[in-house]
């Protein structure tokens, strides 16, 4: 096996990103499949950054995208015809996310007579009977190549999917490392964020609801907080049935008279930054907008801190992108853990936690490097 390059930065893992997607062959164009259509902004950067290197690096056409709930194969086919299908990356190859991994066995079954790529992904199975059926229907494709996203969802691959080509990568939203950055205007204060997952991947065994730090902000992604439709579908209040009484709470509010600061940044983020032109060039832009958006959401809310503390891997990387000094703590299975042994353990600015004890001691290590 070639020894990878050294990863002591966030461009150096860009390296050693674009050099395992130089691997996949040249294609015309494409279709990327599984948008992920909900508001964790750690999916929506992978999408940003696959979006980016299919435009940027690959130079393909992006003919056909769609969620897990939005996919035609009527509407792919007349698109794209027989092109290469390409599977969104992140940390949902196994059985912890069960609708997302149903759509990938759909995709692969059904279409043997294209060359299918699954980006970088971290595989967690409880159930061997679950890597088993995945194995067979993984194994069945005649040019299937999975992307593993650390060493020890590598080495699942490895091991089960003998008949597809398996690679190991970083996360595609390491493709963002180096864009041009849009100053934003946060409120400066000395407080630190301790982002804390609230669902299915939150480790229960370590996950203290707070941490004995001064001037900490216990919260998960702001966009959670957001108010759609779909959260509100049993609501029973009269004033959620009038049409567009939710649009109105979330973007007039919520995401502007609440906080001016941030919709300011964000309306410069949407149309003065040079990224913002490509969305046009590829299916369904508003989707590509909107995971934009979000990014920037990300962007905001950590910029309001001097540092940060995560059990998310997107905001361990969020932190990469940026430049700022963070403690990254253990999710349920071994994703966290695993990509910061395999990818981010040399970078002098973050560190791991892998229990309460060793937090403070990480944060002091880290302190040098707030200014």
């Amino acid at each position: 096996m070639t020894e990878l390059p050294d990863s002591s930065t966030p461009a150096q893992i860009k390296g050693i990103l674009h050099q395992a997607l130089g691997n996949l062959e040249k294609f015309d164009n494409c279709a990327l499949l599984d948008y992920p259509n909900h508001l964790n902004i750690g999916d929506e950067m992978i999408w940003l950054g696959e979006l980016f290197y299919l435009i940027d690096c690959l130079k393909t056409q992006i003919d056909y995208v769609a969620s897990a709930d939005s996919f035609s194969a009527k509407v792919m086919e007349n698109k794209v015809g027989k092109a290469p299908i390409l599977l969104h990356g992140g940390g949902n190859l196994g059985d912890l996310w069960p609708k997302y991994q149903s759509f990938r066995h759909e995709i692969i079954s059904n279409y043997h007579d294209r060359p299918i790529i699954i980006l970088p992904q971290s595989i967690y199975f409880a159930d061997i009977d679950n890597l088993k059926r995945a194995a067979n229907i993984f194994n069945s494709h005649p040019n299937l190549t999975i992307f593993a996203r650390e060493n020890y969802s590598y080495q699942i691959a490895l091991n089960y999917f003998s008949n597809c080509r398996v690679i190991k990568s970083p996360d595609m939203a390491f493709q963002m490392v180096g864009m041009p950055v849009i100053s934003f205007t946060t409120k400066s204060n000395s407080n630190i964020l301790y982002q804390r997952r609230q669902d299915q991947e939150l480790s229960q065994s370590f996950a203290p609801p707070s941490i004995d730090i001064e001037n900490l902000v216990v919260e998960d992604w702001r966009s959670y907080q957001w108010i759609y439709r779909e959260k509100l579908k049993n609501a029973q209040v009269w004033y959620w049935q009038i049409p567009g009484s939710v649009r109105i709470m979330r973007e007039v509010w919520q995401r502007g008279l609440a906080n001016p600061r941030e919709w300011i940044s964000r309306t410069l983020w949407n149309k003065m930054h040079p990224y913002a032109a490509k969305f046009d060039r590829a299916d369904q832009p508003n989707l590509h907008k909107k995971a934009w958006e979000l990014m920037h959401c990300g962007i905001y809310q950590f910029n309001n801190y001097k540092y940060v503390i995560t059990n998310r891997l997107h905001g361990h990387i969020l932190c990469l992108i940026l430049g700022k000094p963070h403690v990254l703590l253990p999710n349920k299975y071994y994703k966290n853990k695993s990509f910061y042994e395999t990818w981010t353990s040399s970078i002098p600015f973050c560190r791991f936690a892998q229990n309460e004890s060793q937090i403070k001691v990480a944060v002091s290590e880290i302190r040098e490097f707030c200014f």
